[in-house]
């Protein structure tokens, strides 16, 4: 599925778009209404539930979205503006310390009043005040305006993924099973030939390079190193995967870094995240229910820890970011986007040179920048538009909630 990333709007006709101010009420319509969107295949109680500290309720997610705009774009720039619930900064910040206190992150599936009726008009009630400031805010003021309120809309399309990634792992406590969607199905895996193919070796500039959106830690554009190695064209499989398993891949502690071996042990893993047997059969719990594993289909829900011990019994090693990203630039990688995120060997730093922004949004990503590693590409649940080479996820080793996947490498 093949996705342009370099705004939240999408459109085959550039006409209706040339006035910016149509452009942006067009793009707030469109992701705002995409959140909601993915949020209606759920009940009431399905949006307050809290399954772990490290996920966050739906209702939870789409306050604190709308929160983002009332703090950074609302209270600042449109004069008059009346915050919607004096309660709600201290209950829906995230960890923007510079923007205030804020309540701990495990508690926030105890948040059940204000309730979900509450957070809709929340939402409505913003809604309406961004769009008259992208009508009224003056003209010397929109290039200010218009780029935060961009960053407001991809930071919510990034919790769009997460609204899905949390919600399964909820579902997945639940032993009956329950369907985000019924009618879910799975990417199909990417069709043409297997194996490795070779990375063109030498300098090469990564990061992101023109002037359409990125985050702060895609910059900036730099050379890297890329030495003589070949990447696997697909994505490991799970049939692969049953190998793996079935050679006790997870009883054997030559294969694992020592925190993933403390980790196999202490977490009682036997399989990738949302694996259980039935009836004897592996199965796997997906946004459609739970599922018999497809061995031809990518493995999805593995941590850092699973992906470089997979790649260690297969004699091969996880390419770093700098050699995914090259290689995807050069089209030689299936399933790069749209199936899952892909764990490289790469610490979650700052490139030469970076800067974080000024201020509360500067915390976005820079403060982050220690003990995590980068996952490269985009998943099933990644919103349309919000995707491109540069993009740098980034999780800590145990994390295998996200629909995460392998793609191994080779040195010559």
């Amino acid at each position: 599925m093949a996705r342009s990333a370099t705004s939240p709007v999408q459109t085959t006709d550039a006409a209706p778009f040339q006035d910016k101010r149509a452009y942006w009420r067009a793009a707030v319509l469109r992701v705002r209404g995409e959140t909601e969107r993915r949020a209606a295949y759920l009940s009431a109680e399905d949006q307050i539930v809290q399954s772990m500290a490290d996920a966050s309720p739906t209702k939870w997610h789409r306050a604190h979205v709308t929160w983002f705009f009332e703090t950074f774009l609302l209270k600042p720039h449109l004069p008059g503006y009346a915050i919607f619930d004096e309660r709600f900064p201290f209950l829906f910040n995230s960890y923007y310390v510079a923007a205030g206190p804020r309540h701990a992150r495990p508690q926030r599936g105890l948040i059940t009043r204000p309730n979900g009726d509450d957070v809709t008009a929340y939402r409505a009630h913003v809604d309406e005040a961004v769009l008259r400031l992208i009508d009224t805010v003056e003209d010397d003021e929109t290039s200010r305006v218009f780029a935060i309120l961009e960053i407001g809309l991809h930071h919510e399309q990034q919790h769009q993924e997460l609204l899905l990634t949390d919600i399964l792992h909820a579902f997945a406590q639940n032993p009956t099973g329950p369907a985000y969607d019924p009618q879910w199905q799975p990417p199909k895996p990417a069709a043409g030939p297997r194996g490795f193919v070779a990375i063109p070796k030498g300098i090469h500039a990564i990061g992101h390079a023109d002037d359409s959106f990125c985050f702060d830690n895609e910059l900036p554009f730099h050379d890297e190193l890329i030495p003589d190695m070949r990447i696997a064209r697909h994505l490991v499989t799970n049939g692969e995967w049953l190998a793996f398993i079935e050679a006790g891949g997870y009883e054997t502690p030559s294969l694992w870094l020592s925190d993933g071996w403390t980790t196999v042990h202490n977490e009682g893993w036997q399989a990738p995240g949302y694996w259980r047997q039935k009836d004897a059969v592996w199965h796997v719990m997906t946004l459609g229910g739970l599922k018999p594993v497809d061995p031809t289909a990518p493995v999805l829900h593995v941590s850092y820890y699973e992906a470089e011990a997979f790649a260690r019994f297969a004699g091969k090693h996880l390419p770093s970011e700098a050699e995914w990203e090259t290689a995807a630039r050069a089209g030689l990688l299936a399933d790069a986007f749209g199936t899952a995120w892909q764990w490289t060997r790469s610490a979650y730093l700052p490139y030469p040179g970076y800067r974080a922004a000024e201020g509360a949004l500067g915390e976005y990503n820079g403060k982050f920048m220690v003990s995590q590693m980068v996952l490269r590409g985009s998943s099933l649940a990644t919103p349309e538009g919000h995707e491109r080479v540069s993009y740098r996820n980034f999780f800590y080793p145990p994390a295998r909630w996200q629909f995460s996947s392998v793609r191994l490498a080779e040195f010559v």
